[in-house]
């Protein structure tokens, strides 16, 4: 159980300190920090090398973006496997309905608990 949570640790942190990194050496913005994120893990999972990542560190791996980078790319896999050319338009998005879900329901939910102030 240790090693479990010290594999997600490192991976998850290691995926971190690369986007810190980039922060601090480049002029990047941080939006194009997390496209470039979003296009890392789908490239890395087309070339099979993001999966065996994210199964030997799990949340460490998947959690980031480049974990829904990851999911985009398996799940236009998988649907282009089952519907065809269609799927390349509809598989990525149906994997990561769920967290886009998530994501604007709870951004949602706390523009509505909290008042946005102006600087």
């Amino acid at each position: 159980m240790l090693w479990m949570y010290l594999k997600v640790f490192v991976v998850g942190g290691l995926i971190c300190m690369a986007g810190e990194l980039l922060v601090l050496l480049t002029k990047l913005t941080p939006a194009r920090i997390l496209v470039c994120y979003i296009i890392a893990g789908v490239v890395l999972s087309a070339a099979g090398l993001y999966g065996p990542l994210a199964e030997f560190a799990g949340a460490g791996a998947t959690v980031p973006l480049t974990g829904f980078g990851h999911a985009l790319c398996q799940g236009v896999k998988f649907s282009v496997q089952e519907s065809g050319f269609i799927g390349a338009f509809t598989g990525g998005l149906a994997a990561t309905a769920g967290g886009i879900a998530a994501a604007v329901f709870f951004g949602a939910l706390v523009g509505l608990i909290f008042k946005p102030h102006s600087k």
